[in-house]
């Protein structure tokens, strides 16, 4: 678990041993990932490694220079408002047009249907060129949900699709948005 730190921004690693009958349950070869009590939470393979940014949180396969892709997520908490009207799609499409990296392809965006969160996502493939041209997938998620907005992308080559295609589908299936967490021990959430 991390805490920042409000003094200087870093962040506190801390190590909890979990109650015998918790409830924290991940795919086999995965872990969850929590931020801020439950405001956002999915899973990430069990071996991957956790960058905290000032703003964002990075997983990487492996340590850099080594990594081969990276997840990012970054989240905010909304005031209490009716947010089923804000236009996800279109500011998806948006942050796609405003992208400057060499893109040759645009996905079609996709809806995941969830009860308490409308998700978004979309892929383009571009053309990486900081050290010799390589071709790569980024893909970009909004949700929206429980007063919480989230942004996540992952970036990935191409010849590594394959294996890399159900780490992102399993973020999405577990992705949940405002669902905070009373006691870190057992797992077990209950509205705030």
């Amino acid at each position: 678990m991390a805490k920042r730190k409000k003094s200087n921004l870093q962040w506190i690693k801390e190590t909890l041993e979990l109650k015998p009958d918790h409830h924290w349950e991940a795919p086999p070869g995965y872990k969850i990932f929590v931020g801020d009590r439950g405001a956002v939470r999915f899973n990430v393979p069990q071996n991957w490694i956790l960058k905290p940014q000032e703003k964002s949180f990075k997983f990487l396969d492996k340590k850099p220079p080594k990594d081969d892709c990276c997840l990012e997520v970054s989240f905010n908490r909304l005031p209490p408002n009716d947010w089923s009207q804000f236009p996800l799609k279109a500011t998806l499409k948006k942050v796609v047009e405003d992208d400057d990296r060499n893109v040759i392809e645009k996905g079609e965006i996709f809806t995941v249907k969830r009860q308490t969160a409308r998700i978004v996502w979309t892929e383009i493939k571009f053309i990486d060129t900081q050290a010799e041209p390589r071709e790569a997938f980024s893909r970009t998620c909004i949700g929206l949900g429980s007063n919480i907005q989230c942004l996540i992308t992952f970036d990935f080559w191409v010849d590594q699709a394959e294996q890399l295609t159900p780490v992102w589908d399993e973020v999405m299936r577990s992705l949940t948005l405002g669902l905070y967490i009373r006691d870190p021990l057992t797992g077990l959430a209950f509205p705030d």
